[in-house]
């Protein structure tokens, strides 16, 4: 099946019809709440207080909803113009404006306390007419990203990657643009559950720590790629790591044991035994 960005440009492929189709899919709709919560978690916005949220790609409103019932205002930008009417006969809560990211945000500086985006900024990847150049449209929308946020804020961008040349464009474009941050991977090992989000934020990498991705474990190969004030060299994530000890040897169960604890679940105590091999049985 070949990818919605490879049919036409977003302001194309999303029609009228396909707007509604994509709207009102509740397949769909449940991966877009369980995509939100996530990128509004790893957002971490204080709960005390709303916060003002720009949706990037906001389309019918169907992210702008999950902002919404987390207490939250929301102002959302999208290029289709059939996806921003569909929200407004849903009467979503939130603000929208045709805008074409690749060009700017049309935002004054300062004015966001977040931002997520659900879907998007792989689009911005695609040449879709002559005057495109991926590369700089990136950096065209991450400065302008960057400008409109308040210092100390965060952005989290989930999207499709193509490739891992494609992943590291649109990375290497935000650290270029001021960002400090990374790229994280939920459930790294799976094919179809594994999703990525790129974990943006306005201030000093000192005061910044990369979330815990989920599906992992803490033994396992870091696959968090962080990246530091340097913008755009990445992190070495091998550098200083303690070597993994060897499946079913004495440190592994010791291990495997104490993750089980912390999980709340019943482990025998650790003895002279554990992790013993045995003879070969009668």
């Amino acid at each position: 099946m070949s990818r919605p960005e490879h049919t036409a440009p977003p302001e194309i492929f999303y029609n009228d019809d396909e707007a509604k189709k994509y709207t009102f899919n509740t397949r769909i709709i449940d991966i877009q709440n369980q995509l939100t919560s996530r990128a509004l978690e790893l957002l971490a916005l204080p709960g005390d207080t709303p916060g003002l949220v720009l949706d990037i790609g906001c389309g019918s409103g169907l992210s702008g909803e999950v902002i919404s019932e987390q207490g939250h205002v929301w102002v959302g930008v999208d290029i289709s113009r059939p996806m921003l009417n569909v929200g407004v006969e849903r009467e979503v809560e939130g603000d929208t404006i045709e805008s074409d990211i690749g060009q700017g945000l049309p935002f004054r500086s300062g004015m966001f306390d977040g931002a997520i985006s659900i879907s998007a900024i792989q689009w911005l990847c695609n040449a879709d007419k002559s005057s495109h150049n991926p590369w700089k449209r990136l950096n065209v929308f991450f400065k302008s990203l960057f400008a409109c946020l308040a210092r100390g804020a965060k952005a989290v961008l989930q999207f499709y990657p193509e490739n891992a040349q494609q992943m590291e464009m649109i990375t290497t474009a935000a650290m270029k643009c001021g960002f400090t941050g990374g790229l994280l991977i939920d459930f790294p090992h799976s094919t179809k559950a594994k999703k990525y989000y790129l974990v943006l934020f306005t201030g000093s990498a000192a005061n910044f720590q990369m979330p815990q991705a989920l599906g992992t474990e803490e033994d396992e190969i870091q696959n968090q790629i962080a990246y530091g004030d340097d913008r755009g060299s990445s992190s070495r994530p091998n550098k200083g790591k303690k070597k993994r000890a060897g499946v079913k040897s004495r440190d592994w169960v010791k291990d495997k044991k104490e993750r089980q604890r912390r999980q709340g679940r019943e482990v025998r105590p650790d003895s002279k035994y554990t992790g013993r091999k045995r003879g070969p049985k009668f």
